[in-house]
């Protein structure tokens, strides 16, 4: 429910390829499993930096070594890297109350490897809402390797998220309700069931977290990207954000549009759209890969371990999901539920790298092994070895409902699963206005209005593929901004520029490091 309909991460993304890539056999959930063995790398308790980076004063960082920076396993490697720098920046909880109390921006570094050809800082946001950008800038340096040469690469966990101040809610008990959740109701037992779950959830983040929930919002992100600007000496942001960090990119831009520099905008959102229409698009998104999964899979007589043609592929899926929501699967001292077994599916979606894990996956599950599946949704959902979690799957609904003033009643949220349901029978639900209902604090829809009149060029790239962000949203965030310029990927996955297109990463490098902005009407067909 809402994993589908999430803003999907990149980070997700990118820490999934990096995983998969690292050891297949033992991040697949193949391997022997120690579910006792400590994950190590748990986030410093809320409110603190989390790094050995010093908190700087208001209006400086501190920068020192990073120490609890985790790998795409999870884990903090034994060993720190030395290239990587860590610290804070201390800005205001409540920007109305500048004095008042502050909160502390976890906030990572790479420096430029060419030195006496430096830019300056850009300024990388992954996504989510929720994603720890400390942990991903350290995953990703090497995909974005070309822009270090010329960059001090920067991310920081946004406020809200893992160490700044991270919302938490309860504990493993908590989350694993949460997340293990059915996606769709079919009885009106099923949204009562439903109802309780996201209740008891919510009100487990406003004990442990109420404090920073009304304060994490995008628009006080923007604000604490333009103190990161002014603590970094750069007179201009260069930034390159991805799926959610497209719209904290548009806000900050529309705030300070005279600070904008350099901008990348890739796997866009259309931050103007009701929580209904952002479901059934979704919904839909999801759908056109997951079709696309299946005409790839069916290379031939055979080919495909899920079914020998799309149609009985399909019919096999479809016939799991609804055996393990009557009957959820044993994954050892876990159940694969529908609802995690339907995050495993659309986590895999997300790039076309990670489709022949989900071939593999439900061919598993087909003959009662959910353990790829199981780990797929984990990663997803920020679930560590341990059985801890990071704050992803819990500051995601904290910045997303933040974000807007809708809160819609029972009949609004039947209405979007049913649209969301005859656009997708696999992937339909009532989406995150289900969870912002019940929410403790009112919503705001000052992130949702942007216009960036009096900026620099803005480099806006959709991708014709994109699960999560579908394409349609790109050409009406240009549109908003008003100083957008328009590109267009012809090719699968959620982010352009880190699915490794060459035309993209071309045209992207070219504006980023010699400032050439695209030709209106750029395209690149997928390589």
């Amino acid at each position: 429910m809402r994993k589908v309909l999430a803003v999907a991460t990149a980070a997700t993304v990118l820490s999934g390829l990096l995983t998969a890539c690292s050891d297949p056999a033992r991040n697949s959930g193949l391997g022997p499993a120690d579910p006792s063995s400590p994950a190590g790398g748990t986030a410093a308790p809320s409110g603190t930096t989390g790094t050995a980076g010093e908190t700087g004063a208001a209006g400086r960082i501190a920068w020192g070594p990073c120490t609890d920076v985790r790998g795409p396993n999870g884990q903090v490697p034994a060993k720190p890297d030395a290239t990587l720098r860590c610290g804070s920046l201390r800005v205001p909880l409540d920007y109305a109350k500048p004095g008042g109390e502050t909160l502390d921006i976890a906030m990572i570094r790479i420096p430029a490897t060419d030195q006496a050809r430096r830019i300056g800082s850009l300024v990388f946001n992954f996504g989510g809402p929720g994603a720890s950008g400390v942990d991903t800038m350290a995953q990703a340096a090497k995909a974005f390797a070309g822009l270090n040469t010329r960059y001090d690469l920067v991310s920081f966990d946004p406020r809200g998220v893992e160490r700044s101040s991270g919302v938490r809610c309860d504990g493993e008990h908590v989350m694993d309700r949460y997340t293990s959740m059915n996606t769709i109701a079919a009885t009106q037992a099923d949204w009562d069931r439903q109802e309780r779950i996201i209740k008891d959830f919510a009100a487990a983040c406003q004990r442990t977290s109420g404090k920073v929930l009304p304060y994490v919002g995008t628009v006080n992100a923007a604000r604490d990207m333009d103190r990161m600007r002014e603590a970094l000496g750069e007179p201009k942001l260069n930034y390159f954000g991805i799926s959610y960090g497209t719209q904290l990119g548009a806000v900050y831009a529309t705030e300070f549009p005279k600070n904008v520099g350099r901008f990348v905008l890739d796997a866009p959102l259309d931050p103007s759209v009701s929580m209904n229409r952002r479901t059934v698009v979704q919904s839909a998104g999801f759908q056109h890969a997951y079709d696309d999964f299946l005409k790839d899979c069916i290379k031939g007589p055979g080919r495909c371990d899920i079914g020998a043609d799309r149609t009985i592929a399909n019919k096999n899926v479809e016939k799991f999901m609804g055996d393990v929501e009557d009957k959820p699967l044993k994954v050892g001292s876990r159940e694969l539920t529908q609802g995690l077994a339907n995050t495993g599916v659309a986590a895999a979606l997300y790039s076309k790298l990670t489709w022949p894990l989900l071939e593999q996956g439900l061919n598993m599950a087909f003959n009662d092994d959910g353990r790829l599946l199981l780990s797929l949704a984990d990663n997803y959902n920020g679930r560590l070895p341990d059985g801890s979690y990071t704050t992803l799957m819990s500051s995601f609904p904290a910045i997303s409902c933040a974000d807007t003033a809708e809160r819609p009643d029972l009949a609004q949220l039947k209405r979007t699963q049913q649209e969301a349901l005859e656009v997708s029978p696999l992937f339909g639900s009532a989406g995150m206005g289900l969870i912002c209902s019940s929410w403790p604090v009112k919503g705001s829809n000052e992130a949702r209005k942007v216009n960036a009149a009096g900026s620099a060029p803005i480099v806006v790239i959709g991708g014709t593929g994109d699960p999560a962000t579908p394409y349609e949203w790109a050409p009406k965030l240009t549109e908003q901004l008003g100083t957008g310029v328009l590109v267009t990927y012809k090719g699968e996955g959620h982010g352009a520029y880190i699915s490794g297109d060459q035309c993209v990463k071309k045209v992207t490098d070219k504006y980023l490091l010699e400032g050439e902005v695209p030709a209106k009407g750029t395209t690149c067909a997928a390589s």
